[in-house]
């Protein structure tokens, strides 16, 4: 961000205006004449459906090429989604899940979207119920917070990057297994059991060894939710009489534990960055939703709240988004954009994925391939860049590669 400019006396000389400005063009270009003849390379690595912006320290452009053209950003995206949540839900905010128990002895989980509600923080939650909690009838599984609906662009495939999103969920909605030589299934991670629930749907693949997801086609991931529960519960001794279901709190259910995650928002946004989660990127746009606008959360809330954040915070006006995660090709954001967004998150950058001197976010879909980020200047600064490339068959490699070269 730049500094503010100080107020000084009048100096007894007084530079005319058109002197002034050709003394400003001067040093400027002298100033440049490091960068130029190299960056002036790029112009033939942008097509005419790419765009590339660079910017020093204090915002001062570098080089530009079809800055204004709306372009798909895939995951770069990304970035916004996570500013969006830094503003909305704030730095220190923490997704939640609430245990009650009703007059029927039945334990009910109410979830409201934790994207990281993972193998060992259900065994670490388990072991806290073993204080609080006896048998008990069924488990009955609230997943009312989150109302989704199908994310464009996501389709139905094995791929974890398509993995839907709901209210309570566990492990991403993904199953990580192995084949055994005497042919039988286990699990790929040691945390995690392969349950029954689980074993079924893999079973029909014959796959080796791979990850599959769950579906929301019958409640499969509120379910899949609720079977590993059980089987941690079941390991502190804590058994259910009855079955799993869903169903809803009610105003009479007592409220006997509520876990506070262990991963603040930070947590949950250098994961998302790191690994380019879809279903976290998601869960929080979906989460934002439902904190501005109200329950129960949906897209449609989520995407009006970053519009609203885009339009009213960073002031831009004329951008495109379908979902949070990049992965819809209706996102359309210019290079421009992703530039405002990049000077917002600079205090955030450490969250990103660090190689040599630049902290990035890729993005990737057919046909498109983008980069954001910053590198560092070597003076405690950071240069700003945006790649987009939409044209088919390109790599950001030889972008990046020359602009590391010509950036000191």
């Amino acid at each position: 961000m730049r500094k503010p400019l100080t107020s000084h006396p009048e100096p007894d000389f007084i530079m005319k205006p058109e002197i002034k400005y050709l003394v400003i063009v001067c040093l400027l270009g002298f100033c440049g004449m490091g960068f130029a003849g190299d960056l002036n390379t790029l112009k033939k690595l942008i097509g005419t459906q790419d765009s590339l912006l660079v910017a020093d320290s204090q915002g001062q452009i570098l080089f530009a090429q079809n800055a204004d053209k709306k372009l798909i950003p895939a995951s770069t995206l990304k970035i916004l989604t996570s500013l969006t949540a830094l503003h909305y839900l704030g730095t220190d905010f923490r997704f939640v899940t609430e245990f009650y128990t009703d007059r029927d002895s039945n334990l009910k989980i109410k979830g409201y979207g934790d994207p990281v509600l993972i193998s060992e923080v259900v065994a670490e939650i388990a072991e806290t119920l073993s204080t609080k909690l006896g048998t008990f009838n069924n488990l009955v599984l609230d997943n009312s917070y989150f109302d989704p609906a199908p994310i464009p662009g996501v389709t139905v495939t094995l791929n974890p990057y398509d993995a839907p999103n709901g209210a309570l969920c566990v492990n991403f909605n993904t199953v990580f297994f192995k084949r055994e030589p005497d042919g039988s299934y286990s699990s790929a991670e040691p945390q995690t059991p392969l349950l029954p629930f689980a074993l079924k749907k893999i079973a029909g693949y014959g796959l080796k060894q791979d990850r599959v997801i769950l579906s929301q086609e019958q409640d499969e991931i509120t379910l899949y939710a609720g079977a590993m529960f059980q089987y941690f519960l079941k390991q502190q001794g804590i058994l259910n009489e009855g079955g799993i279901r869903l169903g809803k709190v009610d105003k009479t259910d007592k409220l006997i534990f509520r876990y506070l995650s262990k991963f603040s928002l930070q947590d949950v946004i250098a994961r998302l960055l790191e690994y380019s989660n879809n279903f976290i990127a998601n869960q929080t746009l979906l989460a934002i939703g439902a904190k501005v606008y109200g329950a129960p959360a949906t897209l449609e809330k989520g995407v009006q709240a970053a519009l609203s954040y885009a339009a009213d915070v960073l002031k831009l006006k004329d951008i495109r988004l379908a979902e949070g995660s990049g992965i819809s090709r209706e996102n359309r954001i210019s290079a421009k954009d992703l530039m405002v967004c990049l000077e917002a998150f600079e205090p955030y950058h450490s969250l990103m994925r660090h190689q040599g001197r630049e902290f990035f976010k890729t993005g990737s879909l057919n046909g498109v391939k983008t980069r954001a980020g910053y590198i560092d200047d070597g003076t405690g600064g950071m240069y700003r860049f945006a790649v987009m490339l939409n044209t088919p068959g390109k790599s950001t490699d030889a972008v990046m590669s020359r602009l590391l070269n010509a950036l000191p």
